[in-house]
Formats: C-alpha cells, structure tokens, sequence
C-alpha cells in the first residue's frame, strides 16, 4: 500500500445545478441544490485513499459544523486527520454552479484554508510518505514549505498547479512531477517563456479533459492515454480525482503511464455521477475500468 501525504484545502460546496452557467449581471434559476464535501485538497485526499493508498492529510477547518463534517468525512474514508487543525477561521466554502453539460464555475472563500502552516509533526508525515500531493488554494509559502521538507526527505512531490499562482524556480526544483490542465500549462508556458514545460519539472501531466491525458517525461516522447466516451452528468472534481489516483498508484511504484492510465479511468468514472467526494471512484471500479 502506498503512503500519501496530501498539504492542501478543505471546503465544503454549495452545488447549484442550472440549465447553463449565466453570464455577467445575469440572474438564472437553479433546478436544484446539494451540499457535499470539497476543496482540492479534501478531494484529492480522498481519491488517493479510494484508490487504495495510506493517506494523511494536513490541512485547517473552522470549529464549526462544517468543520465537523469535514472531519467525520475523512475519518470515514480512512484518512488520518491527526494533521487536521482546527481553528477560529469559519472552514472553507465553494459556490458551484454545474449546467447540463456538466461543465461547472466555481467561487472560493478560503477561510480555514488560509491559516495552513506547515509544523514539525507535518515534516514527519511528509517524511514517512512515498508521495506528498500539493495545489495551490491554501498559501503559497506553506506549499514552498510543504515541498522542501519533500525535498529534504527524498518523498516525491507532485504538484498540481491549481488555481494558477506565480510560481518561482525554488519550487519548481523542489516538484517532481508537474500536473496541469491544457489552460493552466499555457500559462506557465507564457510566465516561464519555454514552449516545454520539462525544462521546469522533469515529468509533466497535462490533463486534457475528455480527450484524457499526456505524459510528458523530460527526453522523451510524448504519451497520451486516451479518455473513454462516457456520459458527463458533472465535472466537479475529475482532476482532483485524477490527481489523487495519480499519487496512490505513483506511491505503489507503478510506471508513469500506467499511473496515467489509472488517473484517467478514475477521472473518467467520476465524471458520470454528481458532485466532487461523492462521484470519486474506488479502487475495484477504478481496476475493473482500466482492466
């Protein structure tokens, strides 16, 4: 079993299904509404743990029900919270509208999410982990650190470069595997002027959505594992959901294609069901849709 490490947000989501996502200064109605657990780093905690990895996970959440819920959720997925700090911050909140493509926008309010530092106790989980998963909605400093404690540790560190933020060399030097949407790695590509974004992170993922995803391994061709056609009821949370099947079966040994291979049958079976922690796969459908 691999051992994954995730430093990261925790939210919970407001999901509004609507006909289609409105434009600027228009007003549409909503066809219905759930709450459910969210945030990239809680998502992607959960797929890694789904799919079959040892996952802890260092994060804040506010000392209120929402905070609760987020810790019950964890913990019920077998996820070790002991890094999960509770704080005078409200916990984290996502508005998301999903229209009937599937297609989704999405508003943060970190709360919780910002007050994430990286303590002594955290070097040691990152330490004894073969993966530390990393994005960018809890303070960049604290995901600098996250990495160099990687770094020093000799743990893989993947980093999935989302929301985009300036990113400086001394982080990408300390990142092992770069994963990023088509959107996110054209800016990179722009605020690093490099038309190959190896020359950053040896091993980059660019995931393309329903096409799947190319495996980019600095000196080497490019490899895509294609996506299989499938039907969309809501992308929420698909590249979290590849990322954290990314890092388990990274942690595992597994070759950098077959973990994409992975990472896309898992992406693609949460793409069919609603909502971010609840569409993610487990690791028996996730095996029986690789086969």
């Amino acid at each position: 079993m691999s051992r994954v490490c995730v430093v990261g947000s925790a939210n919970v989501d407001q999901v509004y299904s609507v006909n289609r996502i409105p434009s600027p200064g228009e007003t549409v109605l909503a066809s219905g509404f759930t709450t459910a657990r969210g945030g990239k780093g809680q998502n992607q905690a959960v797929a890694a743990a789904r799919a079959g990895a040892s996952v802890s996970f260092v994060g804040a959440v506010g000392m209120d029900a929402s905070g609760e819920l987020t810790s019950a959720g964890l913990t019920e997925d077998g996820i070790d919270i002991a890094p999960l700090r509770r704080v005078a911050s409200p916990t984290g909140t996502a508005i998301i509208a999903v229209d009937a493509a599937g297609e989704n926008t999405i508003i943060v309010d970190s709360g919780a999410n910002a007050t994430v530092q990286i303590e002594d106790a955290d070097r040691a989980a990152i330490a004894q982990a073969d993966v530390l998963l990393l994005q960018l909605e809890i303070p960049l400093p604290t995901v600098m650190a996250a990495a160099s404690a990687a770094r020093e540790a000799g743990t893989t560190t993947i980093l999935n470069a989302a929301p985009m933020a300036p990113l400086s060399p001394e982080l990408f030097a300390s990142v092992d595997v770069l994963v990023v949407n088509e959107h996110e790695a054209a800016q990179l590509r722009d605020a690093a002027g490099t038309a190959d974004l190896t020359e950053l992170v040896p091993t980059v993922v660019i995931t393309l959505g329903g096409v799947g995803a190319d495996l980019h391994v600095r000196g080497a061709e490019v490899v895509r594992s294609a996506a299989p056609t499938v039907p969309v009821i809501d992308s929420t949370g698909a590249g979290d959901t590849f990322c954290g099947a990314f890092a388990a079966a990274v942690g595992e040994g597994k070759a950098p294609v077959e973990a994409l291979r992975f990472a896309v049958a898992a992406a693609s079976l949460s793409v069919q069901r609603e909502g971010a922690v609840p569409s993610i796969p487990r690791r028996s459908e996730i095996d029986a849709a690789v086969g």
